[in-house]
C-alpha cells in the first residue's frame, strides 16, 4: 500500500518545532513564515498550549455531542469576549471547508434557496458546496458542479445585485482579505454595500474567516475593519493552533432545531481545550497588538527590497508580489535560507502567514535573505 499522491512535496521532513522555527530530522533549523497555511497562530509548541492540551487528554480526550460539554460554553463566552461578537451562536465542526459547507447549508434551509454568489479567486474548501464556490475548475469534480454558483470580480456591486434579483440566492460568501487568491481586498464600499444587499434581498452574507480570523489581520476578524455584521461566519485553521477545529458564528436570527446541522468530532473536549489555549494566549500576550505591531516593521523593511512590484494583505496576513514567478525564490528560501513561506494562484506573490507571537528579528532574517537572492 501507498500514500494516494495528491501532494507536491518538498524533501523536507520536519520532526521537532517551537515558536516560529522548526526542525529537521538533521537538526536543521528553519524560520516558519507560513505557519503550515496560517494554522500556527500562537507558535509551535506553545508552554499553555501544550500544558491545557496535555491536562485534558489525561481527563477526558473525546465524547459525542450528546453529552454536556461545559468546555464548549467556555469557548463561547470567550469567543465573543474577544471578538466583540455578541449576537451569535456557536456551531462547532473540524475544519475550513467543513465550516462553510455548514455555512451554505444552513443559508440554504434559512432562505429556502439554493444558488451561491461567490467571487473570483476565492477559495472555501475542497468539500460538495464549498468547492463549488471556491474559483478553481480544476478541483470541481462534476458532482460538485451540481451546485449553483455566481462568480463576481471583488468589487463589482452591479453584477452581484443582477444576480439577486433572479430570486434563487441563498448566500453570499467571500474572503474580506482572499488567502490563496492572492491577497486582494476591496473598499469598505464594497463590503458594506453586500452587506446592504444581502439585506434587501434576504439572503445570508457569509464572511469566510477561516484563514484571516482569530487575530492574524491585527483585528479579531477581518470583516470587522469594514465595520459589516455578517451573518454567519466561519472559522478553523489559526482557531486551534494545530489542532482540528472549525466552526460558524450564526447570527441569532437564525433559529436551531435538532437534526438541523451535526457533527461527530466537531467540539470534542481536546478541540475546545486547544482552542480556548488559542484563546488564553492571544489575550494574556496581546498577539492582535502584536500583528499590528509587526505589520508596520514588515512594511518598512519591505522598502529594501528590489524588484518587489507590491504588498499585500493587512496585519500578518501578507504578501510581496513580484514582477515574475516566485517558485524558484521560494526554493531558495527553503533550502539555501532555512526559511518557509507559502505560494498563491498568483504565481508572483510570495505569502507570509507566520505565527502571531513573530518579532522584528524574524522579519530581518526574511529580508535579509530577500535581498541576498535578489
Amino acid at each position: 500500500m501507498s500514500l494516494f499522491n495528491v501532494y507536491p512535496l518538498f524533501d523536507v521532513n520536519l520532526v521537532k518545532a517551537h515558536d516560529v522555527f522548526v526542525y529537521d530530522e538533521n537538526k536543521t533549523k528553519y524560520l516558519d513564515l507560513y505557519g503550515g497555511h496560517a494554522v500556527m497562530s500562537i507558535g509551535h509548541t506553545h508552554p499553555t498550549y501544550v500544558k491545557n492540551v496535555s491536562k485534558q487528554l489525561k481527563n477526558i480526550g473525546f465524547y459525542s455531542n450528546s453529552i454536556q460539554n461545559p468546555l464548549q460554553q467556555e469557548l463561547v463566552a470567550k469567543i465573543q469576549k474577544l471578538s466583540g461578537c455578541d449576537t451569535y451562536s456557536l456551531f462547532l465542526c473540524n475544519s475550513g471547508a467543513e465550516a462553510n459547507e455548514n455555512a451554505l447549508k444552513l443559508a440554504s434551509f434559512h432562505t429556502k434557496k439554493k444558488k451561491v454568489i461567490a467571487f473570483k479567486n476565492s477559495f472555501h474548501g475542497r468539500t460538495s458546496a464549498a468547492v463549488a464556490a471556491t474559483d478553481n475548475p480544476k478541483i470541481v469534480a462534476p458532482i460538485n458542479g451540481q451546485q449553483e454558483v455566481d462568480f463576481f470580480e471583488l468589487g463589482d456591486l452591479k453584477g452581484v445585485e443582477a444576480s439577486l434579483k433572479e430570486n434563487d440566492t441563498c448566500a453570499i460568501i467571500i474572503e474580506c482579505i482572499q488567502g490563496v487568491g492572492g491577497l486582494d481586498e476591496s473598499t469598505i464600499e464594497f463590503y458594506q454595500g453586500l452587506e446592504k444587499l444581502a439585506k434587501q434581498y434576504e439572503v445570508l452574507l457569509i464572511a469566510d474567516e477561516i484563514q484571516s480570523g482569530f487575530g492574524r489581520t491585527g483585528d479579531f476578524f477581518a470583516f470587522q475593519k469594514h465595520q459589516i455584521q455578517p451573518d454567519i461566519i466561519s472559522m478553523a485553521k489559526g482557531m486551534g493552533n494545530g489542532f482540528p477545529v472549525g466552526g460558524i458564528l450564526i447570527h441569532n436570527k437564525i433559529e436551531a432545531s435538532f437534526g438541523l446541522l451535526g457533527t461527530t468530532f466537531g467540539g470534542n473536549h481536546l478541540a475546545c481545550a486547544a482552542s480556548l489555549a488559542v484563546l488564553e494566549v492571544l489575550e494574556q500576550e496581546k498577539l492582535l497588538q502584536n500583528a499590528n505591531k509587526m505589520c508596520s516593521y514588515f512594511l518598512e523593511k519591505s522598502k529594501s527590497v528590489s524588484k518587489l512590484k507590491k504588498v499585500k494583505g493587512r496585519g500578518l496576513m501578507l504578501g510581496l508580489e513580484f514582477d515574475f514567478p516566485i517558485k524558484e525564490l521560494r526554493k531558495a528560501l527553503i533550502f539555501k535560507h532555512h526559511i518557509f513561506t507559502g505560494s498563491a494562484k498568483n504565481p508572483n506573490l510570495l505569502r507570509i502567514l507566520p505565527p502571531l507571537t513573530i518579532q522584528a528579528s524574524h522579519i530581518d532574517m526574511l529580508f535579509d535573505a530577500l535581498n541576498k537572492e535578489l
